[in-house]
């Protein structure tokens, strides 16, 4: 199963592509059909990425890479655009190929066999077989966060918050420093430590060692205090978790 994602303002054009994917390729799954940069972030946001995406450079609300300097994603990408003015900055954003529109069946039966060599290529690769269950079989430590236009290797230890603003999330670090995050705060949560971190509410995750202590709000709410105090964000721990939070912060 080919699980796709397309991406371009025209819905016929959508359509036509689609149609031709599925001629020459197996079992394609679509996902998702978005039309524009502010659709596909929102989606990217809140759903999984799948194992490909086709993108059109130009969408009506501006440029395609606009989605890929917001969000990090990790997938390969085959871009698509009328011109070719934009072909080396397309490799910049994990494109495995760039096709000419209107994409013609070989070109396109082409990047789809670049696509599945390379895949077969990482699958079976004796270091990749070697790192994952590696990986897999520990605790996490690092987080990989955004910074202007650097990726930045963060310390779990040393983030005292996560939290989501206008579907985007941010971090905060001991030092008050601000990165993005390049997944939901629901995927990061499930992928953190519980004995370092909890999920307050549909909106924060805190760092134990960075709570300097928390009071009854709203008399059935808790208002957790954070340190450093130049951290202003008021955390609030509804009536229904508080019993829980108490728990967790007792027993870590």
């Amino acid at each position: 199963m080919l699980n796709t994602i397309v991406i371009d303002s025209d819905g016929s054009a959508i359509d036509h592509f689609i149609t031709r994917l599925r001629d020459l390729e197996e079992n394609v799954n679509v996902l998702a059909r978005l039309s524009s940069v502010h659709e596909t972030i929102d989606y990217f946001s809140k759903a999984p990425y799948g194992d490909i995406i086709f993108c059109e450079v130009g969408l009506d609300d501006g440029s395609a890479f606009t989605i890929f300097n917001r969000i990090n994603i990790v997938i390969p990408v085959i871009f698509m655009s009328t011109g070719s003015q934009h072909m080396m900055e397309a490799f910049e954003y994990n494109a495995i190929d760039y096709l000419l529109k209107p994409v013609n069946e070989h070109d396109l039966a082409r990047a789809l066999l670049k696509y599945h060599k390379l895949k077969e290529h990482f699958t079976h690769h004796p270091l990749v077989s070697e790192v994952i269950p590696y990986v897999n079989g520990r605790k996490k430590t690092r987080l990989i966060a955004r910074r202007g236009m650097e990726n930045i290797s963060l310390r779990l230890e040393d983030i005292v918050l996560f939290y989501t603003e206008n579907k985007i999330v941010y971090i905060i670090d001991q030092h008050g420093k601000k990165y993005i995050a390049d997944k939901p705060l629901a995927q990061i949560h499930d992928e953190l430590d519980p004995a370092l971190f909890y999920r307050a509410n549909r909106q924060y995750i805190i760092n134990v060692n960075f709570i300097r202590g928390f009071k009854a709000h709203d008399k059935v709410k808790l208002l957790v205090e954070l340190t450093p105090p130049d951290i202003h964000h008021n955390i609030i721990v509804s009536q229904e978790k508080a019993p829980a939070f108490r728990q967790w912060i007792y027993s870590v």
